[in-house]
Parts: C-alpha cells; structure tokens; sequence
C-alpha cells in the first residue's frame, strides 16, 4: 500500500472537509477520486502531500506517517494542484528549469528528462513560447511536465483536466498512461469526468468528506444494474424537453441525460419500465449501465434534498409546439477577429433564433471565446457584420449590451458582499431601482433557491450556490439573450442537473441561449451548435443532423467532437 488513512478527519474551523474516512490506495495503481465540489477530494490530497495535518486520525505515506516526515514524503511525490503556478512572463523552457532547481534536479539528467517531457506532451516546438501564450490545453501539459522534472514514486494530480477540451484530455491521459506503463508510477488522480475514471483500476466514490464506495468502475457501475433506459424523441420536440419531462418525475427517476436522438434515464428503485410506457406513449428500451449511472446513485442517496424539486418552472409537454421562432436575435456574417498578424476568428458566418439554445464549441485556442466575447460586446470586430437582438455592434454596442446577460467562466461576483447586495449592485448597473428592483431580487431569489443565503457573503458560497447567484445577477434585468461561458465547469453533478433544466425553462419562456462547454455531453441539451477550430467554423447544425452526417456509428458525442475536429486538421 502507498497510502493508508485510518479514520481520517480534517476541519477548518465549523467546517468538516475529512470526516472519519479510512482507505488505503495500492501501489503501482492508477486510482481515481469522483466526487462532487465540496467532497473532499482536494483536502486528502493536499494531507496526502503532507501540506497540511489531519485534525484526528492517521495517514501514512510512502510506509511512513506524514507527521514529522513532510519533507522526505514531498521529495519522492509529485503533486499538481488544480490550480499550477507557472509563471507566464516565463518560456517554456525556463520554467521547467525553474521547476528542476526546485526539486534540486541534477544538471546531467535534465537534458534527457526534458526531450522526453517535451516530446511526450507535443511542447518541442513550442519551447521558448512564453506560457501566457499558450492554449489552455498546453498550459496543462507544461503544468504535468514541470511536476515531471524529476521521476516520483506516486503522482497526485487534482482534476488535471478541468477546464479542458476533449482533444486535449485524450492527449493527457495519453501522457499518464505512457508514464505509468514506462515508470511504473503510482498514480491518484480526482477527476470530474466519468470517462476518466472508467480508465482507472480502483475508484472512490466521496460526497461531504465521506467515502461512499469503493471499488473497481465495474463495480461502482453494478450499482445501477437494471435500472438504465432509454427512450427516443418523439418528431419534433427538443430532446432537452423529454429529458426535463423525466427530470421533474422526481418520484419515479433519479437522473435523466440527453443522448444521442433519446434521453437515457435511471428509475427509482422497483419502477417497472411499463410505468414509462404508459405514461409517455412511448418504447422504453433497457440499457446497459455506465459508471455515471451508479455514480450518481450513490449521490442521490446520500443528498437528501437530491428529490427536492426546483420551484416555479413552466410545465413542458410532449404535445406543446417547439417549433424554433423564425425571429433572428443574432445575425454573424462573414466575422473576422485579428490580433496583429494572427486571425483568431475567420469569416464565420451563422444565425441564431429567439428562444434557441445554441452550443459554441471548440478546442482550445480555436477561436470560441473571441467569437463569444465579440457576440457579447467585450470585443470589438475586425471586419464583418454582427448584430444581437436587432442592434449592430459596430455601431452601438453599449446599446446591444442591454439586452444581454453575462455569465462568466470565473467566478465573478463581489466576494466580500452578500448575495443581496450583490444583486442590488448588479439590478442598479442595469437601470433598475426601488420597487422594481426590489421585485426582481425577491423573484431570481425564489427562482434560483438562494433564500436561505442571501445574507451570505458571495466568497463563502459553495460552487453550486456560486454558479447560482451568477445566473440570478446575469438574468435579473429579464435580457432577451443569456451568454454562458462554460457555466457547469467544477460544479457539483446534481447542480448541473438542475442547471440545464433552469436553461431549458429560460428557453421555453422566450429567451435566447449562447452557452460554451467542455463537457460535449451537454451540447446534446442545443438546438443548434457549431464547432470551430483554428478560427474557422468546420460544423452546424443540431446535434442529430451532426451525427448522422458525420459518424452515426461513434458512440458519445466527445467521440464525435474529437473524429470532427481531427478530420479537419488532417485536410
């Protein structure tokens, strides 16, 4: 064993982080953490790495305990936190050597060490680039090579690929295999995608600073044994409605996710596929389970507010008229966005109708958030035409900014003030005052369930209460179009489940949805999305037009959005 924890437990003041939890992690091992934010993930490793002492019980390391032994542990470990300090003003070069002097490596084996670093996570060509230039993607995989300068008996790496897209992830996890396979490394990864965890040999399931379950992914993926359906959307309804129709049957099913031309659900435990059938006139297929399936059982039971249904959404039907509106609330031709020399956006061309829900996606460094920044008024257009809810803007962008809501990748509230005053500032920035104020606070408060902390400083919140009160800022002047810019990244699963079926009720009110995402899965909830790379457009359409014209056969759709993109590069 590599690690033992013996009834573990960490607080920090009224907080409990850890809470009585004993594991041991095998050597040799790729092991994997699950968990929503907030589980605890994050503080095991940091007690693991030895930052930090355990506030009752045990942890041993390496066949030593960590108390009294942080420096020798931390010499033979490597950790990459979530957050990596590179230092941007540095090459890429420089700050591997900064990170080799650390770590007091040896002159002589860091030649050699760094060519295979470098060759292994694609950086030789890019080693005297500064790391502020690099994609997200390459910051990632210069963070992996700096904690690599020298060979660790056991890697720590907290959620290695948040943030990143899925070209990207495929190539790290590409990296950690070799390593393992060369190295013979032990490795504890925490991770927020299931994909990622199916790869691992054991995984621990965590939620508020306990172990829920452990085991192998196939046994973790049991758990939901013959409780996975999935039914097909009936012509001419949104998938996201059929999935919001199973969502809200609280009583009846624990999770539902679009995919594919169908939704795939869970039932509650004893509810018969018959009960389905009956209900929604439709076929009810059963299908084999995922990890996810058993994974977010497990949470439900033990989240007792995980049935808790969400309040004052409208009541969808199979029968309603989902028509798309033949109003245009975004019109984009022929858009080109330069940087000196370099064309980040090139002459793309779309529309986007009100009430639509259009996914913009792409890997790192495609050009995605300069689209989504000048279709949001932060930018200026180089050349082209670009007008939102009927405004140029060339022309009058203050104007256009009127009409949108803003949701940031990064948290972007004022922390040190409440929820309340955070929302008062927010509703004044947009003209409203006094009583019409007052009445949409009281509203985004009710609709976005953040009543019993809305005298809660903004910093203190957790990440699903965080995503919260920036979608109740960003909505409280009622806009005609929402701006997401990857919303969902590092919440809790169950808050993103309650997320979209919000997105789905805005939708279905009138108004109109922009959203970036790194989880392809969600692009399944759009309309219409498009996906861009090197500043070109190469796909549009709704995801079952997509499918079917690009490979009907690839089975999820981060598949499908890799075969795209990699298809294109190759032409």
């Amino acid at each position: 064993m590599i690690v033992r924890a013996e009834r573990l437990t960490k607080k920090f003041l009224t907080a409990t982080a850890l809470d009585d939890i004993s594991l041991t992690i095998k050597a040799g091992c790729l092991t994997a953490l699950i968990g929503p934010d907030g589980a605890g993930k994050t503080t095991l490793m940091r007690l693991i790495a030895g930052l930090m002492m355990p506030t009752a019980g045990s942890i041993e390391v390496l066949g030593m305990p960590t108390a009294g032994n942080e420096q020798t542990i931390q010499s033979r470990i490597s950790y990459m936190p979530q957050k990596f300090g590179l230092y941007e003003d540095l090459s890429i070069a420089d700050n591997m050597n900064l990170y080799a002097d650390l770590h007091a490596v040896d002159r002589s084996v860091r030649r050699e060490r760094f060519e295979r670093l470098l060759s292994m996570t694609g950086l030789t060509p890019f080693v005297d680039r500064l790391a502020g230039k690099l994609s997200g993607g390459m910051k990632q995989k210069l963070g992996l090579a700096c904690t690599l300068v020298r060979s660790p008996e056991l890697l720590l790496l907290d959620e290695p690929t948040v943030g990143v897209d899925p070209l990207s992830r495929r190539e790290l996890w590409q990296i950690i295999k070799q390593l393992i396979a060369d190295e013979r490394l032990s490795v504890l990864v925490a991770t927020a995608y299931m994909e990622e965890a199916e790869r691992c040999e054991e995984v621990f399931v965590m939620n508020c600073g306990r172990v829920l379950m452990s085991g192998s992914p196939s046994t973790i993926t049991a758990v939901a044994r013959d409780r996975c359906y999935k039914l097909k959307t009936p012509a001419g309804v949104p998938t996201r409605i059929l999935q919001s129709i199973l969502f809200d049957d609280k009583k009846h099913v624990i999770d539902s996710v679009p995919e594919g031309e169908g939704v795939r659900f869970i039932a509650q435990r004893n509810v018969e596929r018959e009960y389905f059938t009956a209900r929604l006139g439709l076929t009810v297929e059963r299908v084999e389970p995922r990890l996810e399936d058993g994974f977010m059982i497990l949470l439900h039971a033990a989240r007792s507010n995980a049935t808790a249904p969400l309040v004052g959404l409208k009541q969808l039907s199979l029968r309603g008229d989902y028509r798309l509106s033949t109003e245009i609330d975004i019109e984009v031709r022929e858009l080109v966005r330069r940087f000196g020399s370099f064309t980040a956006v090139d002459k793309t061309s779309f529309q986007v109708r009100r009430g639509e829900v259009f996914g913009l996606l792409g890997p790192n460094g495609a050009g995605k958030t300069t689209t989504f920044r000048m279709l949001c008024g932060l930018l200026p257009l180089t050349d082209g035409y670009l007008s939102v809810a009927g405004v140029n803007l060339r022309t009058a962008r203050t104007l256009a900014r009127l009409n949108i809501g803003y949701v940031a990748q990064k948290f972007s509230m004022y922390g040190n003030l409440t929820v309340v005053e955070n929302l008062t500032f927010f509703g004044g920035v947009y003209g409203l005052s006094g009583r019409t104020l007052s009445e949409r606070i009281a509203a985004v408060l009710d609709e976005f369930k953040l009543l019993d902390v809305k005298e809660h400083r903004a910093e203190d919140l957790p990440g699903g209460y965080k995503q919260r009160l920036s979608m109740a800022a960003a909505l409280i002047h009622e806009p005609k179009i929402l701006f997401l810019d990857e919303p969902t990244s590092g919440i809790d699963p169950l808050a993103r489940r309650d997320f979209w079926r919000q997105i789905t009720d805005l939708s279905s009110r009138g108004t109109t949805i922009i959203i970036t995402t790194h989880f392809m899965e969600e692009a399944e909830y759009c309309d219409r999305m498009m996906i861009q790379d090197r500043g070109k457009l190469l796909v549009l359409g709704t995801p079952q037009e997509i499918r079917r014209r690009y490979g009907s056969s690839i089975s999820t759709m981060n598949d499908l959005f890799i075969s795209i993109v990699e298809g294109a590069r190759a032409q």
